[in-house]
């Protein structure tokens, strides 16, 4: 099962659930920004962050360094987690630009995080292609 990162895989699935419970909750919401370049950016950068988190290609990745090199990506990981999903019940109480920029910021943390550690400069790439995009949109649709 070299090929599977479960780690990735679960910290993946844990990013999708709130936004997955908001776009159930918002069905009519539209994407204010109007770029198309940096919609697709977006989706280039959330799509292969979220393939190359979770499955290895054997492609611009190294494995992580060491032991403190793995415990610094689970450890930091989980706590981005749980910070994120702090601010999704807080957003979903009150939405504020705060706390919208907040949810755009920590998924790429998360994803540069891994690509750091596990020294996967693939995945460091579209860490950035997608941190430009998402908060490029997230600040075009800011709601307060």
């Amino acid at each position: 099962m070299n090929w599977l990162n479960v780690f990735g895989l679960v910290f993946v699935v844990l990013l999708l659930i709130p936004n997955i419970i908001y776009a159930i909750k918002d069905k009519n919401k539209q994407n204010k920004c109007t770029n198309k370049f940096m919609n697709v950016i977006e989706q280039i950068g959330r799509y292969g962050c979220m393939f190359l988190m979770v499955f290895n290609i054997g492609i611009a990745e190294f494995g992580f360094g060491s032991v403190y090199a793995f415990l610094i990506y689970l450890f930091g990981n989980t706590l981005l987690i749980i910070l994120y999903w702090i601010i999704w019940i807080l957003y979903f109480k009150k939405h504020t630009y705060l706390k919208q920029m907040s949810l755009a910021v920590i998924p790429t943390c998360l994803f540069l995080l891994s690509g750091i550690t596990m020294q996967h400069y693939l995945l460091v790439l579209f860490g950035v292609i997608f941190g430009m995009g998402h908060i490029y949109v997230t600040s075009k649709n800011r709601e307060d």
